[in-house]
């Protein structure tokens, strides 16, 4: 559903290694895009059936791109960027009013 929600993100470089986590602010634009703001780095999402389409911007840069299959499980959003290695997890809380 549309809207900004408090969330979480995690990341893990390494299979062996356990997630860095941190909130961020999550923005489902629309049922099929979102966007993810952590500090001034922002991941933008376009979900399709069964693949995402990540592009990670700095500013008015994009300084990544990439399409991973992805996800849904209850509240969380999991994907992996498989040429970095790097799997992500979306938890998303309550919408905000």
């Amino acid at each position: 559903m549309p809207g900004r929600y408090d969330a979480t993100l995690c990341v893990a470089t390494v299979a062996s290694a356990p997630p860095s986590c941190g909130p961020i602010e999550f923005d489902m634009t629309s049922a099929s895009t979102a966007r993810l703001r952590v500090a001034d780095i922002v991941y933008q999402l376009a979900l399709h059936t069964n693949k995402l389409d990540v592009v990670t911007m700095h500013g008015a840069m994009q300084i990544d791109e990439f399409t991973a299959p992805y996800a849904w499980q209850g509240e969380e959003l999991a994907f992996i960027d498989a040429d970095k290695g790097v799997r992500y997890t979306v938890r998303v809380g309550k919408r905000r009013r």
